[in-house]
């Protein structure tokens, strides 16, 4: 690839004049307009003279499309022969849920597309211009060393307020080139965030467009898919993830369970078995066994001991009989249990009866798939779990810890039932995609704003 340079725009702006060959296998949709403002703005007399955009709202409303795809048409009407970046929290994802459904896209639109999985960029070329495309993921604070040093003409950070400081910073220096712009897109998380306070509410200050998204904006969802989306969130998820606002956590953790609702006295005949573990020494150890019947998960019962209670401690050796009687001789896929308890996971594959898994342990993405299990139905607690049950009751967020972190107070069984929903439950869940899109009609790629129609290729 030659060494980066600015291009000389194209005559006709491109966003006008980009062929498509053929139909391709993508059903296109129409853009909101606040999508089309969101994937045009940089070609609009009005909007064009800002340097970046942040778009954040609700979940599925269509952002991430728009961006992805304004990002891409803007970068290759402006530059060529030009490096740029897109990011996500962690590059498996960023394909996934970005470049996947933008490379079929630009295929539909005409666009070659060539990407280098091993070193992590795409190639993309049209009408003779061809800009690198360069994939990072931004998932703690060393991802800042990965971006170190490369010269960008633009990047885009998706879900940024899901990386670290660091990382966005490093990122934005990298833009040095004249001509350059940013593109931010997120769901909102606590006002307390550093994103939120250091660029949306300075949006006017950093020259940066600001757009709002509800799941309005996203054409192809239809009344019933926003519905169920509506029915799936609940407290501050709901807050965040529904009505788009930067919320801060209060009250219970799980506000949305229900005595009458989630609880259960006669156990159903369960097709498999797993055990959900949060080890304590000093602190309490909780056990909970779940079975599976229809799709739904039941906690038939539990083991919580608390040393400070009863002021003895027990060994491993101990808590691993204990583990034994909670299975009753039943036949146990695995056991989920805490990653930090290597003491208790080696006595438990020493006995080589139980399969070991080590949880996966992300607090806030946690709750959020327990509270999403919880409002699913996905989930149901069996009336002889006391602890779990008290837990439930008083398991809170910290108010005064200025951001989304849990009091450190009544959460065993909280952890380990947040364990078998992130480990077990989460493999099971299938996630419908949605992808707002665009219009076609002979050829041409239509984006409607403003009472106007823009066509490109």
């Amino acid at each position: 690839m030659h060494p980066p340079q600015t291009a000389v725009p194209l005559p006709v702006p491109c966003w006008r004049h980009w062929q498509a060959e053929g139909m391709g296998k993508m059903e296109f949709k129409p853009f909101s307009k606040k999508q089309s403002l969101a994937a045009g703005w940089w070609s609009r007399r009005e909007t064009s003279g800002y340097d970046a955009i942040i778009c954040d709202g609700a979940v599925r409303s269509g952002k991430t499309t728009a961006m992805s795809l304004g990002f891409v048409s803007w970068a290759m009407t402006t530059f060529t022969r030009q490096s740029f970046a897109i990011c996500g929290r962690t590059v498996t994802a960023l394909r996934r849920n970005v470049v996947v459904p933008l490379v079929e896209m630009l295929g539909n639109l005409g666009f070659t597309c060539i990407e280098k999985l091993s070193k992590n960029y795409i190639d993309i070329s049209m009408q003779g211009r061809c800009n690198r495309f360069y994939l990072f993921g931004g998932k703690d604070e060393s991802s800042a060393a990965l971006i170190q040093g490369i010269t960008l003409g633009g990047i885009f950070l998706d879900e940024v307020a899901l990386m670290p400081r660091s990382f966005v910073e490093q990122a934005i220096a990298r833009c040095s080139i004249s001509g350059s712009r940013l593109w931010f897109n997120c769901n909102p998380d606590h006002p307390y965030h550093w994103f939120y306070r250091e660029w949306i509410c300075k949006a006017a200050e950093k020259n940066a467009l600001y757009l709002h998204f509800t799941m309005e904006d996203n054409l192809s969802l239809t009344p019933r898919i926003r519905a169920r989306y509506r029915r799936l969130y609940a407290g501050v998820f709901y807050d965040r993830f529904i009505l788009g606002k930067w919320t801060a956590s209060s009250g219970l953790v799980y506000p949305m369970f229900r005595k009458d609702t989630h609880l259960f006295t006669e156990p159903p005949a369960c097709s498999r078995f797993v055990v959900s573990c949060d080890y304590g020494t000093v602190n309490p150890t909780s056990m909970g066994l779940w079975g599976e019947s229809g799709g739904v998960w039941y906690r038939l019962g539990e083991y919580y001991y608390a040393s400070r209670q009863t002021g003895i401690s027990r060994t491993d050796e101990e808590h691993y009989t204990a583990l034994e009687q909670l299975c009753s001789g039943r036949t146990i896929d695995c056991v989920v249990i805490d990653p930090s308890a290597a003491s208790f996971m080696e006595c438990i594959r020493r006995h080589g009866r139980f399969r070991v898994i080590p949880a996966k342990n992300d607090v806030l993405s946690g709750i959020r798939r327990v509270s999403d299990a919880l409002k699913s139905g996905r989930i149901r607690i069996h009336t002889s779990c006391k602890d779990c049950i008290r837990e439930f009751s008083l398991y809170q967020w910290n108010e005064k810890a200025g951001g989304d972190v849990p009091l450190k107070e009544h959460d065993h069984a909280m952890d380990d039932l947040r364990y078998f929903v992130s480990t077990i439950l989460a493999k099971e869940e299938k996630s419908p995609f949605f992808v707002a899109s665009l219009t076609r009609d002979r050829g041409m790629f239509h984006v409607e704003h403003s009472g106007e129609v823009c066509e490109t290729t």
